[in-house]
């Protein structure tokens, strides 16, 4: 039996996404799988590519052969390097890059509403010192005024 690594079509009309299986080469494009080891979402920013390192290594090592798209997947998580014998290094950022990415908004975003309270506090300190000072000169003047009028 003629195995092959290749993607499975999942999604709708212009938003697919792909899980990376392997399969009989005779079954049809989005036929039934032997066993699903990785999946690829291209239209995600950044692209999103998970495969499973071990499972696509035992399938390279027995035979299977990946088709063109695949293989390029494989290039760019280092898998075919390490398949090859050469120093594989992974390209790719995972799902992990992205939640570190999204942590690192949220944290933006907090110190950002860090600062604008630390403002608003300033602002009120110094309205609070303008305030009493401004009613001491009040009362300066409130305590001046009836000696003038006598």
């Amino acid at each position: 039996m003629a195995v092959k690594i290749r993607l499975k079509r999942f999604g709708k009309k212009r938003a697919p996404f792909y899980r990376v299986v392997v399969m009989d080469s005779r079954t049809k494009r989005d036929g039934r799988a032997i066993e699903e080891i990785g999946k690829y979402h291209p239209t995600e920013e950044p692209s999103v590519i998970e495969i499973d390192s071990d499972r696509a290594q035992y399938w390279l090592s027995v035979g299977a052969q990946p088709s063109e798209q695949v293989t390029a997947l494989l290039k760019l998580t280092g898998d075919w390097a390490t398949f090859k014998g050469e120093k594989g290094v992974s390209t790719v950022k995972g799902a992990s890059a992205k939640a570190d990415a999204a942590d690192a908004i949220k944290a933006h975003a907090d110190a950002a509403e860090k600062a604008k309270a630390d403002a608003a506090a300033k602002k009120e300190a110094a309205k609070a010192e303008e305030a009493p000072a401004a009613d001491a000169e009040v009362a300066d003047e409130a305590v001046e005024a009836p000696a003038e009028e006598n």
